[in-house]
């Protein structure tokens, strides 16, 4: 075996140990007192058997009695006590992993994203970590605890005689050179099994957010197929990986049989010929015994390595992933309403397929541009180009003529807010939903910003105010009244640019208009884009664009737009009264 895993396995435990140091040093303490204690404890009833047959009963064997029961409670004890720390070490070494993993994550781009579903990226946070427990709290310390004891029993056992060193040396020697050879295959079927967990999990939580439509749809069918599909998977591949670990583990125990009758018949042969007691022959035994116990304790970490192994390539995997969104050295536009670029973009999603084709434009700073054009032409590619959830193949995007790519990406997104027609909210307070859990804005400023935007009545009609808990998804609430949250959170975080993606597609009149008076005073001082095929939604807009399949095919003031029968805008004015143009 290479050295190469090892080295990898000691830079993450000295990673999540290091800040742990002091618990991690008890726990070592109190395990090498137990080795003491266990390599103790039958040397007093080798002296008890001795003493009985030697002297019989007497006051001697009380006292003897009496220490081994007190050694065998100091060694419970030590080892309750280092179990407890093992555990209280992994779980925060594991939550701190989980932490690292998860803020790496959310700063990939979102074509990572695309290409993973929640559910694998869940597995693969928590699923492959929480399997990493036991190599945090038990592999390291666990394995030099029962090396050491291993070393301390031959020694014992050499100092009886040098013959009983020198044959369960050898003999235990040859157990762990054949475990660790047999453990070798088994790593790569773990990295099958963990990927077939993570594809399970993936489908598992694709599946439960689409509950409603599969159900509408009849997809229920489709849904168990593929379910029994992905876990005969992960069933299949992990019981060949565990199966591939019981046979070390089989040829263990058959090993372990013949280490005890090792012991046996070479403590019989020193009684032969007189160079043992029957306590000595007892003590023999038991040692024997003994180390079969650190053996197998050996067998079973080199076994959870196995696991450990693949985990950690996965994780190291996931750390090793690096965005394609990288950020900029750090230049900054002018505080106050930003101008907006496009000068020759081009994008797509896929090499072969372009969204955006010689994408021109230029949105002065203060104004408010509607972009309209057929589903599938563009106008959404265009926010996400913005906020750089991707970066186009060609061309520049600017703000104050400052390129995106020179921009810090916090900087970036603190600058911009983006209102769809999928409002996330969470489960957890409205306070939370709206400030994005900041703990810097006051009551008071919200409740203002809930009368601005007309949600007072709502806010009055909370039983706990801000503190009323919201369901997951914002249950217990209207479209109209989460689209009017999201609005509530552009006015706490104050951004020189807002966006509205089909912000207002799902609501009714009466709360249109109520999104319409909100407007208003959003876009004050700000530069705004909104795209829309209700067309009545771009009354606030100073200029259009109309774009289609990539392309600009029209641009300029509203008002000159709509007065022109020629334009293209004027026409989807006259279509179905403008109503919707889809």
């Amino acid at each position: 075996m290479s050295f190469r895993p090892f080295t990898r396995y000691f830079s993450l435990l000295a990673r999540y140990l290091k800040p742990q140091w002091g618990k991690v040093l008890l726990m070592s303490a109190l395990l090498l007192i137990s080795i003491g204690l266990q390599l103790y404890n039958p040397k007093v009833l080798g002296d008890f058997i001795n003493a009985t047959l030697q002297q019989g009963i007497g006051k001697g064997l009380v006292w003897l009695a009496l220490l081994y029961l007190l050694v065998s409670f100091l060694n419970q004890g030590a080892s309750v006590v280092s179990e407890y720390l093992c555990e209280k070490v992994a779980w925060t070494a594991t939550n701190e992993l989980r932490a690292d993993l998860l803020a790496h994550v959310l700063t990939l781009d979102q074509t990572f994203h695309k290409q993973h579903t929640q559910g694998e990226l869940l597995e693969r946070i928590d699923g492959d970590v929480n399997d990493l427990s036991n190599f945090f709290s038990k592999f390291l310390v666990h394995m030099l605890f029962h090396l050491l004891l291993l070393l301390g029993m031959l020694v014992v056992l050499a100092s009886i005689d040098w013959r009983l060193g020198a044959s369960m040396g050898g003999y235990c020697l040859l157990v762990v050179v054949a475990l660790t050879w047999m453990r070798r295959p088994t790593v790569a079927r773990w990295m099958v099994a963990r990927q077939a967990s993570a594809e399970f999990f993936g489908f598992l939580g694709e599946s439960l957010a689409a509950t409603e439509d599969i159900r509408a749809n009849g997809g229920m069918s489709y849904v168990w197929r593929h379910f029994y599909n992905r876990f005969y998977r992960w069933y299949a591949t992990t019981s060949h990986a565990g199966w591939s670990g019981a046979s070390p583990w089989i040829i263990s125990q058959a090993l372990f049989a013949l280490g005890r009758v090792l012991g046996l018949v070479l403590g019989a042969y020193l009684w032969s010929i007189g160079l043992a007691s029957p306590g000595t022959v007892y003590l023999i035994f038991v040692y024997s015994s003994l180390l079969m116990q650190p053996l197998d304790q050996v067998q079973w970490q080199l076994q959870s390595l196995n696991q450990s192994e693949s985990c950690i390539r996965r994780i190291e995997g996931l750390f090793a992933t690096r965005t394609a969104i990288q950020d900029g050295p750090g230049a900054k536009p002018a505080m106050g309403a930003l101008s907006v670029t496009f000068e020759h973009v081009a994008f797509g999603y896929s090499a072969d397929e372009p969204v955006l084709k010689d994408m021109t434009f230029h949105l002065p700073a203060g104004h408010v541009l509607g972009i309209v054009g057929r589903t599938g032409g563009g106008k959404t590619t265009i926010t996400r180009l913005l906020f750089r959830m991707y970066d186009p193949q060609s061309g520049t995007i600017r703000l104050n003529e400052v390129p995106l790519t020179d921009m810090r990406l916090n900087e970036l997104r603190q600058r911009i807010s983006l209102i769809t027609q999928d409002v996330q909210l969470f489960n957890t307070t409205v306070r939370d939903n709206l400030t994005f859990f900041r703990r810097d804005i006051t009551d008071e400023h919200i409740r203002l910003v809930l009368e601005e935007i007309g949600l007072l009545p709502w806010y009055a009609s909370l039983p706990q105010g801000l503190e009323t808990m919201l369901g997951t998804g914002g249950e217990g609430l209207s479209a109209g009244e989460a689209q009017l949250l999201a609005f509530a959170r552009v006015f706490l975080t104050k951004p020189d640019i807002v966006v509205l993606d089909e912000a207002s597609s799902r609501l009714d009149p009466l709360t249109e208009r109520l999104m319409g008076q909100a407007m208003g005073k959003l876009f004050a001082n700000r530069t705004g884009i909104i795209i829309a095929h209700r067309l009545e939604t771009l009354q606030h807009v100073d200029d259009i664009l109309v774009i289609d399949n990539g392309e600009v095919l029209e641009a300029g003031s509203r008002a000159e737009l709509a007065q022109n029968p020629g334009s293209h805008f004027a026409r989807l004015l006259q279509h179905v009264d403008g109503a919707i143009y889809a």
